[in-house]
């Protein structure tokens, strides 16, 4: 029950830095390419994550992982999804037009994962509790109201990305919960080496970003980097080695939860009576995705 919750506790610090980076991808999208974006935040997180374990490697106390050969597979395995993930994702919030929510938008098409990792756990037959399938359709409906409560009668072309990436982010939960007992830090160092290298010369090849346009969006690649990539990506290593992925996907859904919060806190953004509706849902599917898990526990602590 300790570790669940630290998975718990490990994989909510996780969302809530991630639903700042929303508000932080949205504002460098006006100036900074996709791939740059990714290079530079990619580049600032292995920095931070190759720190530490420098500094985890002068204390003798530190824990100590043998499956190093594992951790340098997952990822460099983590690294390639996730690169095709979080650049997919950069360019559906940087695509859309004047005058559309792409904050919220985004969020809701990317928090599609919750189902696809539920469809996903199906296929490979591993045991998903019927209530954990309500809780995805749940979240997915206060999702709506979250952040699409004005409709979606139109279909714009930064959907389709958007939609592709929510495919990648489900491959890249299935593909961490293979490689749970990895060394954490070390496995997101190397994958965000792997994205750094692979966003740094397809920036190179397709874009053209100047050293200006880098250095005017510092503070949000700072922290995209630091805390979004180097921090928050971590953690969800760390959580999902206690916690199932079909339910790890749908407590990290709160991330379009917290964008709104911080949307509302830094830019102003007012939550009206239908999306602090929707935040409901999302809070109370997560509750209920947890009980199948809470009861298993207490079966064996009866055994």
């Amino acid at each position: 029950m300790k570790n669940s919750i630290k998975g718990y506790l490990a994989l909510l610090i996780t969302t809530l830095i991630w639903g700042g980076a929303f508000v932080a991808q949205t504002a460098a999208s006006d100036t900074v390419p996709s791939f740059a974006f990714n290079a530079s935040r990619s580049f600032l997180a292995t920095a931070f994550l190759a720190v530490f374990l420098f500094i985890r490697s002068r204390f003798p106390n530190q824990i100590k992982y043998d499956n190093r050969r594992r951790s340098v597979k997952g990822g460099i395995i983590c690294g390639l999804s996730l690169f095709v993930a979080t650049n997919l994702q950069q360019f559906g919030i940087s695509a859309y037009p004047e005058g559309v929510a792409a904050s919220g938008r985004s969020g809701f098409l990317t928090a599609t994962y919750v189902v696809m990792v539920a469809v996903a756990v199906l296929f490979i037959r591993k045991k998903v509790a019927p209530i954990v399938i309500i809780s995805a359709v749940l979240c997915l409906t206060g999702m709506y109201f979250l952040s699409l409560s004005g409709g979606i009668d139109n279909i714009y072309a930064a959907d389709i990305p958007l939609f592709f990436c929510a495919i990648a982010f489900a491959v890249y939960i299935m593909i961490i919960d293979r490689f749970a007992y990895a060394d954490p830090v070390l496995m997101s160092c190397i994958q965000f080496a792997i994205v750094t290298v692979l966003s740094a010369v397809s920036s190179v090849i397709f874009e053209n970003c100047s050293l200006d346009s880098l250095l005017n969006a510092f503070f949000p690649i700072a922290f995209a980097g630091i805390f979004s990539s180097g921090i928050a990506y971590t953690l969800q290593i760390i959580g999902q080695k206690y916690i199932e992925p079909s339910a790890a996907s749908i407590i990290m859904s709160l991330e379009s939860v917290f964008a709104a919060f911080f949307g509302w806190i830094i830019l102003g953004e007012r939550l009206g009576a239908k999306e602090l509706f929707g935040s409901s849902l999302v809070f109370i599917s997560i509750i209920l995705s947890q009980i199948p898990t809470i009861m298993n526990k207490n079966k064996a602590v009866m055994n």
